[in-house]
């Protein structure tokens, strides 16, 4: 028996795991997601640590981690981070209108890259497995109306550079992808699936 937890407030890292067929607890990290680290597939490795070091934290106090070890539960813990590059510069999520409509703008008929990491942690012997992967999304030219809809609703203030291939206004933009859906959307079935495989076989 596993238990799992993914370690994101995500809407579509809690969907992508759905769809793996997992069932899960969810719990966030909350830390400062600055950038700190200039090569980009380090700075997401290293927050998607950051993330599982906060949240062992909480589970200790919160008392999740006692129960964890009374019942001899294999645990698992998933956390993550992706970044979007665009003109060979790191983008997190944007902060206001402006800056995501600077983003958006700049995706259109044109391309970015997107780069994510998993981390998983086994609770019970701290075991952990990470990668990262790349993506790249080319778009057709996004209208402005589609950004000024997009800004209103307010979940690019919510993704790594405003960047959300599949929400149904910019799908039908996007003109191709080289990598998978799942890894542009912050949690690549094939890596994640391989970490928990890897993990439990340490535990």
């Amino acid at each position: 028996m596993m238990q799992l937890i993914l370690g994101s407030s995500s809407a579509s890292r809690r969907q992508i795991l759905s769809e793996m067929g997992y069932q899960f607890t969810v719990l966030s990290a909350d830390i400062d997601e600055e950038i700190r680290i200039e090569k980009p597939e380090e700075q997401v490795v290293a927050l998607a640590h950051e993330k599982a070091d906060a949240i062992l934290t909480k589970m200790v106090k919160n008392g999740m981690m006692q129960d964890i070890v009374e019942s001899q539960e294999t645990t698992l813990l998933i956390t993550a981070d992706k970044v979007v590059i665009h003109d060979g510069v790191i983008r997190k999520k944007p902060t206001t209108p402006e800056g995501a409509r600077k983003f958006i703008q700049g995706y259109s008929q044109s391309h970015a890259s997107t780069i994510g990491s998993v981390v998983v942690t086994n609770v019970n012997n701290c075991v952990r497995m990470e990668g990262w992967g790349k993506s790249e999304v080319y778009f057709h030219k996004i209208p402005d109306e589609v950004i000024d809809s997009l800004i209103g609703e307010g979940s690019v203030f919510y993704v790594a550079g405003g960047l959300l291939v599949e929400h149904p206004l910019t799908s039908p933009l996007v003109e191709s992808i080289v990598g998978t859906m799942d890894r542009v959307m912050g949690l690549p079935k094939e890596l994640t699936e391989k970490l928990i495989k890897a993990s439990l076989q340490e535990s």
